[in-house]
């Protein structure tokens, strides 16, 4: 067998492994993010909630139509969301002053408080989880995975 040959084996046989991590991956981290999901308490923000609070937290504030289309929804879904966010005081509706007709949405304090307290719950949730069943070795593993997961986000 000549040297090129084995370096293509050797080329496929690293394809094959990266292949496998990647679908380990996305099996292990859909697993946790669903886990997350639905361990969500009675009266805690839903994932549309969140995703529209968390929108006018990084982005400021907008308009209803703008949030459905970042959120890639209908604008009746996003609708709905923000009339049952609205109901709880978490946001604000004022007119757009360039435009009468146009309603501006923005984040009220009560909504930031309700994404701590939302993201406060879900680190509570994970540390507990890591402290009952991870070794000090497989928490360093933990620890040193995390940037190496959010570089992976930003990558895709």
């Amino acid at each position: 067998m000549a040297d090129g040959d084995r370096s293509g084996s050797g080329a496929d046989a690293a394809a094959a492994e990266v292949l496998q991590t990647a679908s380990e991956l996305r099996l292990s981290l859909s697993l946790l993010v669903r886990r997350l999901r639905i361990t969500r308490p009675p009266g805690e923000l839903t994932a549309g909630e969140t995703a529209a609070l968390v929108r006018l937290e990084r982005g400021g504030p907008a308009t209803a139509a703008a949030l459905a289309k970042q959120e890639a929804i209908s604008p009746q879904s996003m609708g709905a969301i923000l009339s049952g966010l609205e109901v709880r005081g978490l946001i604000e509706r004022r007119p757009d002053p360039g435009d009468g007709r146009r309603v501006i949405l923005s984040l009220a304090d009560a909504g930031r408080d309700a994404l701590l307290e939302r993201r406060n719950a879900r680190i509570e949730q994970l540390a507990r989880a890591l402290t009952d069943g991870f070794s000090d070795a497989e928490l360093a593993c933990l620890k040193a995975a995390a940037p190496l997961l959010e570089r992976l986000a930003h990558a895709l």
